[in-house]
């Protein structure tokens, strides 16, 4: 059964920093050597990150992981707020009419959490059932939509709203550890919410308007041999990145195989796809993509938008892209792919039906200053 995306919201918090300004925020340019200097100003310049969106940072440089935490909570719930509110309202839903509540996170932890505070602060039905998607990283809404699908399928009266928060810049690290710099480098806080609903949409709903989004299949699949390719730690100070220069090229050489069994598997071939929403994990990940499916560089334009405009927002980041696919900023009616990628090294797919276009079949899914040189290859 298809699952129709009422209504999307996003959200930012109100600091916007330029990437110029982010830099001189950076942990490492604290003491910097001129040569440092110039050395992280390039690899700010290169992340195709040209603005960001933070919450106002802590006075303490380095903060304990307890402390952050502390931050994260009433910073999770005012974006979770704003974005599930913008998503209700578009999609002309009542927060008392949804049933379950599917949340997203890789950035914080508590018990109890955002969704418990959602519940209140929307307010929500005391009865709606709550499930948590944590830690599963960039990738993570997508699989927060795989659960919103599963209930649709489940009951179809069901009514879901999803809600992806992620505070990044919680986890600003010091150091010239070269994950730590491309991390720095790239994310931001975000947060995005989706209405959905079974099928064409609830009895006594309206259709779903143009460029509405129906979620059709999901696929993923672990790439061999790459657990420690991408890692998200939990330190003394903060979440630590592991991110290994060989992605991209992993990436590149292992997406194309699978995705072409997936999509054959739904009685689709790649060169039927119109819209690419795919995680902009950084410019090389993107430019991984489009060389391992012969895709022209269009096709990932607002993708590498939304990038530019707000940097990687880890989960939230996809529901920005497909809002704006939503939006008509694609090229037109058609399948849309949507791809993350996130610890494993997993790769998780979506396919999204846009205005109407179907599946041709029921879809049954088958040296510090060295090292941080090598922050180039990362990016």
């Amino acid at each position: 059964m298809a699952m129709t995306l009422l209504g999307l919201g996003t959200a930012v918090p109100e600091l916007r920093l330029s990437q110029a300004e982010a830099l001189a925020r950076a942990p490492q340019m604290r003491g910097a050597s001129p040569r440092q200097q110039r050395l992280l100003r390039r690899i700010y310049e290169r992340c195709g990150v040209e603005n960001r969106h933070c919450i106002t940072p802590d006075d303490d440089p380095n903060p304990s992981t307890a402390v952050r935490m502390r931050r994260y909570g009433p910073a999770a719930l005012e974006l979770g707020l704003q974005a599930s509110r913008a998503a209700l309202a578009e999609a002309g839903v009542a927060g008392t009419a949804i049933t379950h509540l599917v949340t997203v996170s890789c950035t914080g932890f508590a018990a109890p959490g955002f969704d418990l505070a959602l519940v209140a602060g929307l307010p929500l039905a005391a009865d709606v059932a709550r499930t948590h998607v944590g830690f599963m990283g960039c990738h993570g809404a997508l699989n927060g939509l795989r659960v919103a699908r599963a209930f649709v399928e489940a009951d179809p009266r069901a009514c879901v709203l999803l809600c992806a928060v992620e505070l990044c810049s919680l986890h600003l690290q010091e150091g010239w550890n070269p994950d730590h710099i491309v991390a720095n480098a790239l994310f931001a806080d975000g947060a995005a919410a989706v209405v959905a609903v079974a099928g064409q949409g609830s009895p006594g709903r309206e259709a779903p308007r143009q460029g509405g989004l129906q979620l059709l299949a999901s696929g993923s699949t672990v790439i061999p041999h790459t657990a420690g390719a991408m890692a998200w730690l939990i330190e003394d100070h903060g979440f630590s990145m592991a991110l290994s220069a060989r992605v991209p090229a992993v990436i590149q050489a292992q997406l194309r195989p699978w995705l072409d069994g997936w999509l054959a598997g739904l009685g689709l071939s790649l060169e039927a796809i119109r819209h690419w929403a795919v995680h902009p994990g950084g410019p090389r990940i993107l430019t991984a993509v489009l060389q391992s499916a012969e895709l022209d560089d269009e096709r990932l334009a607002v993708s590498r938008a939304v990038l530019r405009r707000f940097g990687n927002m880890s989960s939230a980041t996809l529901l920005f892209i497909l809002q704006r696919l939503r939006q008509g900023q694609g090229p037109g009616p058609g399948p849309c792919l949507a791809l993350g990628f996130g610890p494993g090294l997993t790769v998780e797919a979506a396919l999204f039906g846009v205005d109407g276009a179907t599946l041709a079949r029921d879809p049954t899914p088958p040296e510090a200053l060295r090292e941080a040189v090598d922050c180039d290859e990362q990016l």
